[in-house]
């Protein structure tokens, strides 16, 4: 009993959202100090502490360049948790802490990790695919969520459903927007997101449909413990580097 009180706690929602938000604050401050006198202290909004690009590719940044050049497919997982500016991750990781408690809520603390993760690559995938040279950000997985809240909405229905439906449907149109209005934006990354999140919404289902299972933990689970290998695995070798 107390094992599964313990096992209950160490993944309950808070925990797990607090975890994810903490690790993107952890490696986007890690990218920085790897990027030495090549970090950009300047005063434009859109650039201020931007690491260097030769520290983002070292720690997994994704795109045409670092998977053609380097063969760096893990950086389909690992670029969901780099950043390329201040500004980048605080509108991320505030984006996150709104839309992953829903995801929580209505497909369980698992579910939205995975859906998170398989989304996020998929979206770099087809960065990939459209040759963008090098991309990175929370933001392909966040549009992952949104998209199974999405499907949750309409395949719901009902009055909760139809407010998450017009609720989501406003971020995408919402994203649309910033994506055309602002450079360096990865349309290819969002897209890829948001219709893998929805297929995994539909393939997964959510709680009113069924609850989350033993399957759905080892898959999450196994899910991270990959992410957290991948990602350790630079930082490793960056301090190994810089001290020895």
């Amino acid at each position: 009993m107390h094992f599964l009180t313990s096992y209950t706690s160490a993944f309950s929602p808070s925990r797990v959202l607090k975890t994810i938000l903490y690790t993107n604050v952890a490696l986007f401050i890690v990218t920085l100090f790897f990027s030495g006198k090549s970090v950009n202290t300047g005063f434009n909004p859109f650039t201020a502490l931007s690491p260097s690009l030769d520290a983002l590719i070292f720690m997994g940044a994704s795109g045409r360049l670092p998977i053609v050049n380097y063969q760096a497919w893990s950086s389909l997982i690992t670029a969901n948790w780099l950043h390329g500016s201040l500004l980048h991750i605080l509108f991320n990781m505030m984006a996150l802490k709104t839309v992953a408690p829903l995801v929580m809520a209505e497909y369980g603390v698992f579910r939205m990790f995975t859906i998170y993760t398989i989304s996020g690559a998929l979206g770099f995938l087809l960065s990939y695919v459209g040759n963008v040279p090098l991309t990175i950000g929370a933001s392909s997985g966040l549009c992952g969520l949104i998209g199974a809240l999405l499907y949750f909405g309409k395949s719901r229905g009902g009055p909760w459903g139809q407010q998450m439906f017009q609720q989501t449907s406003g971020w995408i149109v919402s994203l649309a927007l910033i994506g055309f209005l602002l450079p360096n934006i990865n349309n290819w990354g969002h897209g890829g997101g948001l219709l893998g999140g929805m297929a995994l919404g539909w393939i997964l289902g959510y709680n009113d449909q069924r609850r989350e299972n033993t399957p759905d933990q080892i898959l999450s689970v196994c899910l991270m413990a990959i992410t957290a290998l991948l990602l350790l695995r630079p930082v490793i070798q960056g301090f190994f580097l810089l001290f020895t």
